[in-house]
């Protein structure tokens, strides 16, 4: 096939061999599966922002620190240097968000680096060698939902241990191979310290999966794991080693009304948003 623009300088410097194929095509970004030596890696390069169609984008980056202070004024004035320097913070907080999972403990692609909005990272696979399959597209009894809905309530409390929440996740960013669910696409995890939309951005991630879930054991949509979560990491009692259990009593406190407004607005506009995303995915398929 004809190498994309993108990938070309890679192979030029010898990073990448060949371009296999085309994997898939999405509004932030197109993954190509590559080979690198004798390795079978994918390739993931990022749309320009004029091309991105990720919304609210200014929401995710909140609370994102960049060192270098001309970097930072230069990115806040808007000048052809800050759009630039935008861009890079948006490919390179992916890279580090893997980084900071998989030391975690969770599970993620390894990456093997962000080269001018490439991002090269391991190839997830099948029993069969084929490319893995996202959570999508995947069945499963009740016994299986319930094991991997824990899994993955597991992975969503060890990224808030490390500092991060997805921001954007769903059955279509989870690959599942023979060893359970893999957590892929991170440009928008936020900084939960720092990041005032953290709280009702884990509520929305943890809902989209329950929510997935609970399609093939009903009982998980009983649970209330992000509200159990919340509460500990608010109360400094959250750590890797904590045992979950999916309930949670509300404290009967005066409820800030404008605040749990301000949510259910913000988690209702992001819902529309992923609700078209699952349309146009179907529409593709």
């Amino acid at each position: 096939m004809k190498t994309p623009k993108r990938i070309q300088p890679l192979i030029d410097d010898g990073i990448v061999d060949e371009v296999l194929r085309p994997l898939m095509s999405g509004k932030e970004a197109s993954v190509y599966v590559v080979r690198c030596g004798e390795e079978i890696r994918c390739a993931k390069v990022y749309k320009e922002a004029a091309q991105r169609s990720f919304k609210q984008a200014v929401l995710y980056q909140e609370g994102r620190k960049v060192r270098n202070s001309r970097r930072a004024r230069a990115m806040e004035k808007g000048s052809k240097f800050g759009r630039k320097q935008q861009e890079d913070a948006w490919h390179n907080a992916e890279v580090d968000a893997l980084y900071r999972l998989a030391k975690a403990g969770v599970r993620v692609p390894q990456p093997y680096g962000c080269f001018d909005g490439v991002l090269l990272m391991e190839l997830v696979t099948d029993e069969e060698g084929g490319v893995a399959p996202r959570l999508n597209d995947v069945s499963m009894p009740a016994e299986q939902a319930i094991e991997d809905h824990a899994v993955v309530m597991h992975y969503v409390k060890l990224m808030l241990c490390a500092g991060l929440v997805h921001g954007d996740l769903s059955e279509f960013n989870v690959l599942v191979d023979e060893y359970g669910p893999v957590i892929i696409d991170l440009p928008q995890a936020v900084d939960a310290a720092g990041n005032n939309n953290a709280h009702s951005m884990l509520t929305r991630d943890v809902n989209n999966m329950t929510e997935y879930y609970g399609q093939y054991a009903p009982e998980l949509l009983q649970t209330r794991y992000a509200d159990e979560i919340w509460a500990l990491y608010e109360e400094g009692e959250l750590n890797e080693d904590t045992e979950l259990t999916g309930l949670f009593e509300d404290s009967g406190e005066a409820a800030d009304v404008d605040a749990v407004l301000m949510e259910i607005k913000a988690v209702m506009a992001e819902e529309a948003e992923r609700r078209e995303r699952i349309r146009e995915a179907n529409e593709e398929d």
